[in-house]
């Protein structure tokens, strides 16, 4: 590997979540897997491929270029991408058979103008535009009020190169279950008002991972589930009795661990870092780790986080840097710590474990920023069957099974190998 701080992601586990998720879902309600956020710090492009190979039939992301991405790694599912797009990208969508949100409707407008100048040389033939409308239901972000969600349901269904494929929202507090039940209800205005002018109801989806778990929001024909999937329960969430063994059973797929690339003896009253925030009291020996803030870790864990060697808790000590955090070994039993030892800032050594969550409460946030900003210079090695399988590193990804280097990180064209089967 290019560094000795690297990321481990257990892809049985990614898979073995999903499947259990779903089994907790009523008969014939679709999970959809949410890979955004580069499937929340763990790598898009792994994680989707493992997911549809085990039979998940659908991915969400928030941006186009994430779902380009999934498309040229040569996934074909669909894919829905829940931010609205720039208008000028839509014959690109097309081209990629993504479906597309429309929250406003100032931008729809310009959407469905777009589709409506295209001729039929700019896109695949008797393709159509899946659009998924966004109800404003009270998360007050995105989204059409529900009294114009008729209208806009109208302009889609007239444009011959458009159709509505999905009404949906978001909840604001999926622990909260009057205000989530209002949610509910003000979907449901959208879907009463859709129905008196005649139109079909699309899929609906309000309920992610926090929804889901709570038991709090209608799970209508579709859930998207994200953070469960990789096996983290929402921050403070009360998972209700009926889901209560399906969070019990997930698994943690993502730990972060580093090799010392120092070891040494400092004498009390030593300044460890920048300020200093931390003075040695005692003859000390510290540990420096290779990343810091510029790896996803954040400042806020200054003095706060601990760091697992040997299967025993030791405390980071000093300002976290931007590529150096700083432990305090003087304590841990056996030979003194080396080079030589393995850290974990995240996952489990022997009977310890240190999970997201814990980190995020130390660092004063959310479980889901601690693994969204997992740096893309952290390496990601991805295991199978409990080996290793593949490697990501800021240059290049490498499939040990097939011995090649694979394609560069960054995205260099919109061709998509192979079929994709959409409309």
């Amino acid at each position: 590997m290019p560094r000795s701080a690297w990321i481990e992601i257990d892809l049985d586990a990614v898979v073995s979540n999903a499947r259990l998720l779903q089994g907790s879902l009523p008969s014939g309600i679709r999970l959809e897997a949410v890979v955004k956020g580069d499937a929340y710090g763990h790598g898009a492009v792994p994680v989707a491929l493992a997911l549809v190979a085990a039979g998940v039939e659908s991915l969400s992301v928030a941006t186009f270029d994430e779902g380009l991405e999934l498309r040229q790694a040569g996934i074909a599912v669909p894919i829905l991408v829940l931010f609205p797009i720039p208008p000028e990208l839509v014959a690109h969508a097309m081209h990629l058979c993504l479906s597309l949100t429309a929250g406003d409707q100032t931008l729809l407008e310009r959407t469905l103008a777009v589709l409506d100048r295209l001729d039929d040389a700019a896109v695949p033939a008797n393709s159509v535009l899946p659009i998924h409308l966004e109800v404003e239901t009270g998360l007050g972000r995105g989204g059409l009020h529900s009294t114009d969600v008729p209208a806009a349901a109208v302009a889609i269904e007239a444009s011959p190169r458009a159709r509505l494929a999905g009404l949906w929202s978001h909840l604001q507090a999926a622990g909260d279950l009057d205000r989530t039940a209002d949610q509910a209800a003000r979907l449901g205005v959208a879907s009463s008002l859709l129905e008196e002018v005649g139109m079909t109801i699309p899929d609906r989806h309000l309920a992610a991972s926090g929804g889901m778990l709570a038991a709090s929001a209608p799970s209508y024909d579709v859930v998207r589930i994200g953070l469960a999937m990789y096996g983290i329960v929402p921050d403070g969430l009360t998972v209700d009795e009926r889901h209560a063994a399906a969070a019990a059973g997930l698994k943690p797929v993502l730990s972060l661990r580093a090799r010392p690339v120092r070891v040494t003896e400092l004498a009390a009253g030593t300044g460890v870092s920048y300020g200093p925030s931390f003075v040695t009291s005692r003859p000390s020996r510290i540990a420096t780790l290779p990343l810091g803030y510029a790896d996803g870790l954040p400042r806020s864990l200054s003095n706060k986080a601990q760091v697992l060697v040997r299967g025993g808790r030791v405390p980071a000590v000093g300002t976290v840097a931007m590529d150096a955090v700083m432990v305090d070994v003087t304590d841990v039993p056996g030979p003194p710590v080396s080079v030589d030892d393995e850290f974990t800032l995240i996952g489990t050594q022997g009977n310890e474990t240190i999970d997201a969550v814990e980190v995020a409460r130390w660092g004063n946030t959310i479980s889901y920023e601690i693994v969204t900003a997992m740096s893309g210079r952290l390496p990601r090695v991805y295991y199978a069957a409990a080996k290793a399988v593949q490697m990501r590193t800021v240059a290049c990804d490498l499939g040990w099974g097939t011995g090649e280097i694979g394609r560069p990180g960054a995205l260099a064209s919109e061709e998509v190998p192979g079929p994709l089967g959409c409309e």
